[in-house]
């Protein structure tokens, strides 16, 4: 489902890329956004190394408990985020971008999805992650989920101080009637 996430993005890029808008400018404005990018691929090598027994030092995969009902809910939370996202770049569409454009931004997208959250892309990735933590349940991944979190939340932070000056009154008026997360 993570290669869901990539390929999505991926597709939506070349779309636009067709249109003549670039929507990949990770790190452009700041170079620390690739901190993002260790901790996804930490979350991903222990995915791959639990399920199909690669190497990794046992305490770090071992599974905090051993019911499996929490898995199932992480199998749905995983389900319904990669189904959020899907959604929330259809509700972007030429906006939609990857890191932050300060050289060429689009229209501030407040309506459909963007109605329920400023930031449901991230919201989806935080679904996803808690998912695949209530799945494999290890320390690796609680301690990727966390630090990921936090990342995001800069990122958000930044993105949002950016969203403000660019936007104005627009963007102050959204943040009135709509939360940064749900």
């Amino acid at each position: 489902m993570l290669a869901l996430f990539v390929i999505m993005v991926l597709t939506r890029s070349a779309i636009l890329r067709k249109q003549g808008i670039r929507a990949i400018v990770f790190g452009q404005t700041d170079k620390s956004d690739f901190l993002l990018v260790p901790l996804v691929l930490a979350i991903a090598y222990s995915v791959l190394a639990n399920t199909f027994g690669l190497p990794l030092w046992g305490a770090l995969i071992h599974p905090f408990w051993s019911t499996t009902s929490p898995g199932w809910a992480g199998l749905a939370l995983c389900i319904l985020s990669v189904a959020g996202f899907a959604l929330t770049l259809a509700n972007f569409g030429n906006s939609f971008r990857v890191g932050i454009d300060e050289n060429s931004p689009d229209e501030l997208v407040t309506d459909g999805i963007f109605a329920i959250s400023r930031n449901p892309i991230y919201v989806c990735f935080l679904m996803f992650f808690i998912g695949l933590f209530l799945i494999h349940r290890n320390v690796v991944i609680a301690v990727a989920v966390v630090l990921f979190a936090l990342a995001i939340h800069r990122q958000i932070l930044r993105e949002e101080g950016f969203l403000a000056l660019h936007y104005g009154e627009a963007y102050a008026e959204y943040c009135k009637k709509v939360r940064r997360y749900l």
